[in-house]
């Protein structure tokens, strides 16, 4: 008798697969293909950005730890916080904050005051003459600012100026501190109020009616509902025209800085902005208006950082 032994069955594992390379390659091409084409729209503006913006930002951080006069056959000397420690030290870079923190106040009424009045008081412009509106309140913008100097130059003059014969004064605006001052804060907000009164515009055109015919049933009067209802509606758009006006009132005015009081009587019109021009270009001292740049750029730049905190808190509890 043929005892037959049992089979015995062993499990083999399948092989594994192997995955081609071309397979793997292929869902990464198309995830890449998916998500390329908004940073292809976008490269252009970031080459942009980086060679007009940030090259220059990061030669003026070098150029602020050197003491160099622009000229090609000078070397440039390493001078570490030399430059920062000679800043400080000038009574005119003090003197300059305070003056351009006098131009950003003088200004706020031709950025913020006047447009946001005439804004609301233009909502009844209609037609034909809403359009002659805007072109009268944007035209002072269109004007270059070099031109306009002069015009306002001759009108200012003090024997016989158009301005002193309106006024009935014989006040020398030019070439007196606090009337150059108050000179220099009235032409800037003249040339920027149309820009100002069109961003209000555009403000209140975002305002849906609906909220003023809510309130009008309720009974509430036209100035309540501009009161409780319009302006908090248009703080974000003042929170901008706020944040324009400290960002850029010394750029603004030095067009006019530069032709028509070249910073004085005496420093009375010199901002930050002309400070560190002056610095570089008029003293040949390159380290020092670049230590000055980015003194002003970490300043202004903690004042926009708050006001756009300020603005995304608005813009949210308005929605």
């Amino acid at each position: 008798m043929t005892v037959m032994a049992p089979e015995t069955f062993v499990e083999v594992a399948a092989p594994e697969r192997v995955a081609a390379p071309a397979a793997v390659a292929v869902p990464l091409l198309r995830r890449i293909a998916r998500a390329a084409p908004p940073y292809l729209f976008l490269a252009p503006g970031l080459a942009l950005l980086g060679v007009w913006v940030y090259r220059p930002l990061v030669t003026s951080i070098q150029l602020s730890f050197l003491s160099w006069n622009l000229l090609p056959t000078s070397p440039a000397k390493f001078v570490g916080f030399s430059n920062y420690e000679r800043l400080f030290a000038l009574p005119d870079f003090t003197a300059a904050l305070g003056r351009t923190a006098v131009l950003i106040l003088g200004l706020l009424p031709f950025t913020l005051v006047v447009p946001t009045v005439v804004g609301l008081l233009a909502r009844r412009v209609r037609g034909r003459a809403a359009t002659v509106y805007q072109a009268m309140v944007f035209a002072p913008l269109l004007v270059a600012p070099v031109a306009g100097a002069a015009v306002w130059q001759w009108m200012l003059d003090p024997r016989g100026g158009l301005v002193n014969r309106v006024l009935g004064t014989t006040t020398n605006w030019l070439q007196e501190p606090g009337p150059a001052q108050v000179a220099i804060i009235v032409i800037t907000g003249w040339h920027v109020l149309g820009f100002a009164t069109l961003v209000v515009a555009a403000g209140l055109a975002g305002i849906d009616s609906e909220y003023s015919a809510s309130a009008s049933l309720d009974g509430a009067t036209r100035w309540q509902t501009t009161r409780w209802i319009t302006l908090p509606l248009l703080s974000p758009t003042l929170s901008f025209l706020l944040l324009m006006t400290l960002l850029l009132a010394a750029q603004w005015s030095f067009p006019l800085v530069n032709t028509i009081t070249h910073g004085g009587p005496s420093g009375a019109t010199t901002n930050v902005y002309y400070l560190l021009w002056d610095y570089a270009f008029g003293s040949f001292d390159a380290g020092l208006g670049a230590a000055a740049g980015m003194i002003f750029f970490v300043l202004f730049g903690m004042v926009a950082l708050v006001l756009v905190r300020l603005t995304e808190r608005l813009t949210f509890h308005d929605s």
